[in-house]
């Protein structure tokens, strides 16, 4: 049996200890939320399918100090900056936990933020543990998967990878950062502060240049509103039309002045069509298409539990998909 903690019980946080509990080999111990309103609450009083015995803590120390077992794995569901994490980790290394996050940032940080890396990669080595930044989208859909499929490369002129997904059933935070029913303005606005964009799509393109052995000369990015031509809807958003009903982003990843990696990503409420894609131009030639998409919430709790094993299996460090072990179902 994995024992766990869980830090961080929004959404997301919760959607993963309804995925322990349903397990057999794998167990939530404690919950850690700085929201003063769950302090001391049991999970069960959140939602009848979470434990009866699990206690949610306002910090790591009140929770380890706590627990008669300790932790075997730490999961962070709390930021999408790695700055933000960097703290969160370094509190938990302190008692010989590893950490796996949902951080965007985390999955691939080294090209873009070189120095945080580091010190994150010291943090850990010095309490010996390993972290992994992992998720359906960066860490899987747009990066790994894409990296498995060259393995059966001769050789590769380009790649192209695209997540086209109806954002209408995901969760509401997610409908909220791609700007669904933001006037175009206030769109604007959100994106010059870094608040709305998918979050991870440049780390996707350097862990996959890494993975195929090329150090990339250029990266670049544009970001642009998907706008409703009609009035649209989710279950928690109206969107107007004229206004954004999600976001398109593209990505390019230069090697001497050709492009060797293209990312497309495009997320919209009501989005006609949901699919993800994966094109080699190489030897030899090939498209692997996913009709319908992955949904984004369900593959990142699951990835998220389903890395436990690899982590537990890391030396230590700030580790990548690409350099852990090849993760599988956990029962």
């Amino acid at each position: 049996m994995k024992n766990i903690l869980q830090i961080g019980f929004g959404p997301l946080g919760v959607q993963i200890g309804k995925y322990i509990a349903q397990k057999k080999t794998v167990k939530t111990l404690a919950v850690v939320d700085i929201a003063p309103s769950l302090k001391g609450k049991l999970l069960s009083e959140l939602d009848e399918d979470l434990p009866t015995d699990v206690t949610i803590f306002s910090s790591v120390k009140e929770a380890v100090e706590d627990l008669k077992v300790k932790p075997d794995v730490a999961i962070i569901t709390t930021v999408s900056s790695l700055q933000k994490l960097i703290p969160q980790v370094e509190e938990v290394a302190k008692y010989g936990i590893p950490v796996i996050s949902t951080c965007e940032e985390l999955s691939y940080p080294w090209k873009l933020q070189p120095e945080l890396s580091k010190r994150l990669d010291d943090i850990c080595k010095t309490h010996n543990i390993a972290c992994l930044g992992t998720g359906v989208n960066p860490g899987f859909l747009m990066d790994y998967l894409p990296s498995v499929f060259s393995s059966i490369s001769k050789d590769i002129e380009h790649i192209t990878v695209e997540r086209i997904q109806n954002a209408s059933p995901r969760r509401i935070p997610f409908q909220q950062k791609i700007g669904a029913g933001l006037s175009i303005e206030n769109f604007r606005k959100k994106e010059a502060t870094g608040t709305l964009r998918h979050v991870g799509l440049q780390e996707s393109v350097y862990l996959l240049a890494s993975s195929i052995g090329i150090t990339l000369d250029e990266v670049t990015e544009s970001l642009e509103p998907v706008i409703a031509d009609t009035e649209v809807a989710s279950e928690a958003i109206q969107v107007k039309k004229g206004e954004a009903r999600g976001v398109e982003q593209i990505a390019h990843g230069y090697k001497n002045g050709v492009c060797k990696i293209k990312m497309h990503f495009k997320a919209a409420i009501d989005e006609p069509r949901s699919y993800d894609k994966v094109t080699i131009k190489g030897t030899p030639n090939f498209s692997s298409e996913i009709d319908g998409g992955i949904n984004g919430d369900i593959a990142t709790c699951a990835i998220t539990i389903n890395c436990i094993n690899s982590i537990l299996k890391a030396p230590a460090g700030l580790q990548t998909m690409r350099s852990i072990t090849v993760p599988g179902f956990i029962n």
